[in-house]
């Protein structure tokens, strides 16, 4: 069973997808929300959860403190799912907004909107490097300045190739999963030295 681990909406159960998602397991979300929270990376944070899944990570964000979730998942059978999580663990977290958005990512990032303080990127661990690459690239202007980037991605990928404008900040391990700490380089980024 999947559930919110910690906080406000905690022990609540959630639904996850039947097939074609990929949930980060109760161990890894364990680990990484421990290190979000020593960071003080969650208190009123802004959080784009994209290809969301189940909405779990979003969801337990929101649960521990962070202002906000944007959940992204294009796959109509999931989102319908997040739908059903939210609805369920809503009414834990009165003040807090879960937005679900019914999108590709490419497609979410691309239209624009507020800047993020914290954002999960999980794709499925068959989109190559390339495409994971130009999703991070779409990503980089919708971040704010001190913002943190989670990847996961299977180990045997290695590490992402980053656009411009992001760097790694750190990794784990977890077994056959891998989370990449990404943060804004701070350095512009190559469009805007040609403009």
């Amino acid at each position: 069973m999947t559930r919110i681990i910690a906080g406000d909406a905690g022990s609540l159960p959630l639904v996850v997808p039947s097939a074609g998602t990929r949930p980060t397991s109760e161990r890894v979300r364990e680990s990484l929300f421990g290190a979000l929270d020593a960071g003080d990376l969650l208190a009123g944070a802004a959080v784009l959860d994209l290809y969301a899944g189940s909405g779990a990570l979003g969801l337990e964000a929101v649960s521990r403190g962070a202002a906000s979730a944007d959940l992204v998942e294009r796959a109509p059978r999931a989102a319908s799912v997040i739908d059903r999580n939210v609805r369920a663990v809503g009414p834990s977290l009165p003040g807090r907004r879960l937005t679900v958005h019914r999108s590709a990512a490419d497609t979410f990032l691309r239209a624009g909107g507020p800047a993020f303080d914290l954002v999960f990127v999980d794709p499925p661990y068959d989109m190559t490097d390339a495409e994971v690459s130009a999703t991070l690239g779409l990503l980089v202007p919708r971040l704010t300045p001190a913002a943190t980037v989670v990847v996961e991605r299977a180990t045997r990928s290695g590490e992402p190739l980053l656009p411009d404008g992001l760097v790694v900040d750190r990794s784990k391990k977890y077994g056959d999963t891998t989370l990449w700490w990404l943060a804004r380089s701070g350095q512009p980024s190559t469009a805007s030295q040609s403009e």
